[in-house]
């Protein structure tokens, strides 16, 4: 009993000392006028494995607030947006979107196949170059408050198709490594866009009847449904091999009306929180030391792939990094 109480007591402290390091560093970027993404980063490099001071983090806790904060993030993009905006950016963005795929994936392809890759790997990076990090654009609008912005909803159809392209490619991908069949590739592909395209029909033709179901006089019963909502369709669909944080996307786009202003306040202080622990949680995940021998080839791919042109305008191209959304190399 008395090694259990330790336990929890370490668990709690060690939490405690993170959020608490990552108030003051948020409070420090706040001051200075910039985005405190970076510096959650940051502490995660200096406190992860191969950090400065590293430290004993429970693991499996920060691991699942920081998935939980990219679904909060996408939701509360979602929220900004109706099921008739989602669909006309959809079509008018999709001219951005073929565009987008032609400039940011042949970098990563061309570059694994000139370091004597073989095809698979070299696609795979191909899909990191190309994939822009929705968790960080998400958090970058708020944080700029950007989200009301004229070019948002451009840059969020690019974000949408990329999902959407991902929704195929990462079972292919998956598949593919462990040696599966044509026939194993062919039906992991088919179930992940019947489910995109039935989470999204859901979403736009059911959205009001959803929304007058969530509300609520309560505000406890509105955060539980709705946070509740945002975890089942996400848990749904990455079980089923799509991108969890298009389905939250997703089930801020079904909710409309009063509904979706009480959600955006009660659930806005759940996203600064979990969104924090996700780029700290992040940062854990990389040794310092494995950071100079590929600096050299990130940059290169930054600069190649970074560059959106149908954004140039607006000087958004800062915001479109790589990072969770992105496969993992083999």
């Amino acid at each position: 009993m008395v090694n259990q109480a330790h336990d929890v007591s370490q668990v709690f402290i060690e939490l405690g000392v993170v959020i608490v390091g990552l108030a003051l560093l948020a409070r420090f970027a706040n001051r200075l006028g910039f985005s405190a993404i970076p510096l959650y980063l940051l502490a995660g490099l200096a406190f992860g494995n191969g950090g400065l001071v590293p430290l004993n983090v429970s693991e499996d806790f920060t691991h699942i607030g920081a998935e939980i904060g990219v679904l909060l993030l996408l939701f509360m993009l979602g929220l900004e947006y109706t099921g008739e905006d989602l669909k006309e950016n959809l079509r008018t963005g999709l001219s951005s979107g073929v565009a987008d795929f032609a400039l940011n994936f042949p970098p990563g392809l061309i570059t694994g196949l000139l370091l004597r890759w073989s095809p698979l790997p070299a696609v795979l990076l191909g899909g990191v170059t190309y994939i822009s990090s929705s968790g960080i654009i998400a958090k970058v609008l708020a944080e700029l408050k950007r989200l009301n912005n004229p070019e948002t909803p451009s840059i969020v159809s690019v974000l949408v198709l990329e999902d959407l392209a991902m929704a195929v490619y990462l079972p292919l991908m998956a598949v593919l490594l462990v040696g599966g069949s044509a026939r194993k590739v062919i039906f992991s592909v088919f179930i992940a866009i019947v489910t995109v395209v039935v989470i999204l029909l859901v979403a736009l033709l059911f959205g009001g009847q959803i929304s007058k179901f969530f509300l609520h006089e309560s505000d406890e019963i509105i955060l539980l449904t709705t946070f509740g909502a945002v975890l089942l369709v996400g848990g749904l669909a990455h079980r089923l091999q799509v991108s969890a944080a298009i389905g939250a996307f997703l089930v801020g786009i079904a909710l409309s009306g009063p509904i979706a202003e009480k959600s955006r306040r009660l659930i806005a202080p759940l996203r600064d929180l979990f969104a924090a622990t996700f780029f700290f949680f992040f940062g854990l995940q990389v040794d310092p030391r494995t950071l100079p021998s590929v600096m050299l080839l990130a940059v290169a791919l930054g600069l190649t792939s970074g560059y959106k042109p149908e954004f140039d305008r607006y000087d958004l191209r800062p915001l479109f990094l790589q990072t969770e959304d992105t496969p993992c190399l083999p």
